[in-house]
């Protein structure tokens, strides 16, 4: 499973550089930028478990402060996302993994939602761009297509558990061990 996952990301961190080198105007991702950060989402199992898998690697003193930032993030979670899932793309929920520099204290295993968010995506037919990009509505512009990733990762997921392979969870439940 995790051999099939990074190879995903290889992938993905390849078409994001590729867009990136093309238009380096219109990329705005850089070091110390943490929108993608505060962004809503959720992640699959394979992901899940490859974020958690890692976390426990990390030093208890961080793991720690870490986990005290999950229970605040999984509380607006909870208040916001599980009441109204339609919010999920105007809610603002900082990362737990999110350290005081401005950067993922777990980048190398960081989910597919924040490999791609400085670039133009596309899912169900809606398009999707980070606001601080120089994209420009209007403009044609390579996308990454994110049906075909989650298809990905749900067969990856389904080698895991096939049970679970379907559901999603905010990194803050993963972290303060919804699932093991």
């Amino acid at each position: 499973m995790e051999k099939e996952l990074r190879q995903l990301f290889y992938q993905i961190d390849n078409a994001v550089k590729t867009i990136s080198s093309r238009f380096p105007e219109e990329f705005k991702c850089r070091k110390g930028c943490s929108d993608c950060c505060n962004a809503a989402f959720d992640i699959s199992l394979a992901e899940a478990r490859l974020l958690k898998k890692n976390f426990l690697i990390l030093g208890r003193k961080t793991r720690k402060q870490i986990l005290k930032r999950a229970k605040a993030a999984q509380k607006i979670w909870e208040e916001t996302i599980v009441k109204r899932p339609e919010n999920i793309s105007t809610t603002r929920i900082p990362c737990p993994l999110l350290g005081k520099d401005e950067e993922c204290l777990l980048y190398e295993v960081r989910p597919v939602n924040c490999r791609t968010y400085g670039v133009p995506t596309e899912i169900n037919g809606s398009g999707h761009v980070c606001s601080f990009s120089g994209f420009q509505s209007g403009k044609s512009y390579p996308t990454i297509r994110l049906n075909i990733i989650q298809d990905e990762l749900l067969k990856i997921s389904r080698q895991v558990d096939p049970q679970l392979a379907e559901k999603r969870w905010p990194i803050s439940a993963i972290l303060l061990g919804e699932i093991k």
